[in-house]
């Protein structure tokens, strides 16, 4: 398995890890991402590629029908637990177990850079109602806070942590033209302890031996202690929410 194959897989081994210490997403992110649908109706939503449901339950907070589909055992089980009222099915990007035109929004959430786009695109369309929305989201750290950055350096590990760019979303003939918009966003953390442990879940992390991330951990745990912004009590970490959207056109 290569390394790519072996990061994508990575996460179901820490399922309970992920669901607790990762972010969630900013409902103006989900609302701007559905917008081009133009009601504020109930809608059939399919969260792709959903792990432990952090973007699931906000879909389902906002009064959706949501089907969430997932590869990984472990991380389907943890989304089953944690979420409710929604239909939970195995599957993959490539091949997603739902009907032809059966929903009308595709949520990917912090996952979009893991798919065979090629093989992916042409699904989505496939379950997508004409006029239907494909909206890939990610959560990430605002880069141009000082502590932030410091913090990157030091939790840099031997496996590349850059993800794909979003903006190379292939143009597919099934689709207009991508659009992009920036949310801010906070995730509230307890303790420098409890930052790191949402460092650790991922993939650049889980997949190095314990030696390295036990060497990274400490570094990010004496930067956080001596920094005023974390060293003491609970603290927000500002992040943001970076979305595409893209419409179904009809053929």
């Amino acid at each position: 398995m290569d390394l790519h194959a072996r990061r994508a897989d990575s996460f179901g081994a820490q399922a309970g890890a992920y669901a607790e210490h990762r972010p969630d997403y900013p409902v103006a992110a989900i609302r701007w991402a559905l917008e081009p649908l133009g009601t504020s109706e109930r809608l059939d939503v399919l969260d792709l590629a959903a792990g432990t449901g952090k973007l699931t339950s906000g879909l389902v907070a906002e009064g959706h029908r949501v089907t969430a589909v997932e590869p990984n055992e472990q991380m389907l089980s943890e989304l089953v637990r944690r979420v409710h009222d929604v239909r939970a099915l195995p599957g993959h990007a490539e091949h997603i177990p739902v009907p032809d035109s059966t929903v009308d929004a595709v949520f990917v959430g912090t996952a979009f850079h893991w798919f065979d786009q090629e093989k992916a695109l042409p699904e989505i369309a496939r379950v997508l109602r004409p006029g239907g929305v494909l909206a890939a989201l990610w959560v990430e750290t605002v880069p141009d806070v000082e502590w932030v950055s410091e913090l990157e350096q030091l939790s840099a590990s031997s496996v590349e942590s850059r993800r794909d760019d979003p903006t190379e979303i292939m143009a597919h003939p099934s689709f207009g033209p991508v659009e992009r918009s920036i949310f801010p966003h906070t995730q509230r953390r307890d303790s420098p302890e409890a930052l790191i442990a949402t460092t650790n879940t991922y993939s650049r992390m889980i997949v190095i031996d314990e030696e390295e991330r036990a060497a990274i951990n400490e570094k990010m745990l004496a930067f956080l202690r001596q920094r005023p912004e974390t060293s003491n009590g609970p603290f927000d970490v500002p992040l943001r929410s970076e979305v595409y959207r893209m419409v179904r056109v009809s053929e």
